[in-house]
This record gives structure tokens, C-alpha cells and sequence, in this order.
């Protein structure tokens, strides 16, 4: 930034742009343009750089380093009201150690999520973290680690605590089975005691019935003797 003058960043950067006609272009910072000149100068200079960059539909990409004591939602520019997404960055810091967290503060047209998500600077980029949400409100760093440690082993335990009860029920449900299984193998038995006395009992019915007819007929066929003397004394008269 100490290079050149304003205009003069403009022309080559105007320069740079035509021969190379580049579909994306990054400044970074913007925050190094006010070094040497007033926040005035430098928005008038990057609105006219932007309004060349839109004009050739080229996606820009600019950083802006924010000074301690000041609100992190505004820039040394003022420039807020020309881009289409802002996204902030700001270190978290909790429980003894400094954490990255990113958010949404400005999309354009579009919905997007208002919740801060933690990432994290690794060997192969810039990774997301999911956000985690729970009683004590976002966590990030050792403490989202530690609560989704605790939360998995309170998780492990609820799964051995319900496998112990499915096994303990099943091990009931046998037992009552094989109680139902005794019970119907002795209603069983005595269904067929019963139906045994009642056969018997038909059938000393109908052996007291044909001792009765057997009676009957015989003493229709041999009458008393008094009868068969009366009877020979009518027929001789």
C-alpha cells in the first residue's frame, strides 16, 4: 500500500484486470488502503474499482482486517452496502484457549443460517465443524469435544441400559410362555379327564337303558303264574 498512491493502485489494478480478464479476483486487505490515505479516499477508490469488476460480471473476493476496540460488523472503508455476502470471522475465546468461528452476517437476497459455526485451519484446508447446540449454548473447541464425548457415553450407556431391559423382558416373556404352555397342557388334560367321565357316564346310561328294555321284554314274554291260571280258568267257563 505504501507503493503507490491511490489512483495510481487503480490504474494497475485496472491494467491487470484487462490483460488477464480474470473470473474471479481477491484483494487482501482492504484495510491496508487507509494506511496512507483517508477511509473517504479509500472508498471512493475501491467503489470505482468494484463498479469496473461488476461491469466485467468478475467475482470478487476482499478481506478486511478489523482493529482492536472496534465493532467487528463495520469496516475502515464503508463499503458494506457494495458487496453481497459478508461473512465474519472472530476468534471464541472459552475455558483457557482461542477458538475460529464464522458466521453469515450479510447474503443478499438469499436466506441463510444465523448460527456461528466453529472451523478449523487443517492439512487439507479449511474445515466446517457442525454446530453444536445444547443446554450450555454453542460450544466450540475442547468443550464441543468433551460434550459430545460425555453425550456418546451417555448415549453407549442408555443403549446397554435398554439392551440389558429388551434381554430381561425376553428372558420373561420365555418364562411366561412356558408358564402359559403348563397351564394349557394341564386344562388340556383335564378337558380330556372330563370328556372321559362324560363318555362313561353315557355309556352307564345306556347300559342301565338296555338293562331297563331287557327287562321289559322279559317279563312281557313270561307272565306270572297267577295271571296264566286266571287267564286258564277263563277259558275253560
Amino acid at each position: 500500500p505504501t507503493q503507490y498512491g491511490l489512483e495510481m493502485h487503480l490504474a494497475t489494478m485496472h491494467k491487470a484486470v484487462v490483460d488477464f480478464d480474470p473470473s474471479a479476483v481477491i484483494i487482501d486487505p482492504i484495510s491496508n488502503f487507509s494506511s496512507g490515505s483517508t477511509a473517504m479516499e479509500s472508498s471512493a477508490m475501491l467503489t470505482r474499482l468494484l463498479d469496473q469488476l461488476k461491469g466485467r460480471q468478475t467475482t470478487v473476493l476482499m478481506t478486511n482486517l478489523t482493529s482492536g476496540g472496534k465493532a467487528i460488523e463495520s469496516t475502515e472503508v464503508g463499503i458494506s452496502s457494495l458487496v453481497d455476502n459478508w461473512l465474519l470471522l472472530r476468534d471464541i475465546e472459552s475455558n483457557g484457549e482461542r477458538n475460529r468461528g464464522m458466521y453469515v452476517l450479510k447474503a443478499r437476497g438469499t436466506a441463510h443460517s444465523n448460527q456461528i459455526r466453529e472451523f478449523l485451519l487443517t492439512d487439507r484446508g479449511i474445515h466446517l465443524e457442525e454446530v453444536y447446540v445444547g443446554r450450555e449454548g454453542v460450544l466450540t473447541g475442547s468443550s464441543r469435544l468433551a460434550r459430545e464425548a460425555r453425550e456418546r457415553e451417555e448415549a453407549r450407556a442408555r443403549r446397554e441400559e435398554a439392551e440389558g431391559k429388551r434381554g430381561a423382558l425376553a428372558r420373561r416373556q420365555q418364562a411366561l410362555e412356558a408358564q402359559i404352555a403348563g397351564l394349557r397342557a394341564q386344562f388340556q388334560a383335564e378337558q380330556d379327564d372330563f370328556r372321559r367321565c362324560l363318555k362313561e357316564e353315557r355309556a352307564e346310561k345306556d347300559r342301565r337303558q338296555e338293562e331297563q328294555s331287557r327287562m321289559k321284554r322279559s317279563r312281557k314274554a313270561a307272565p306270572p303264574a297267577a295271571v296264566r291260571t286266571a287267564r286258564a280258568r277263563g277259558a275253560t267257563r
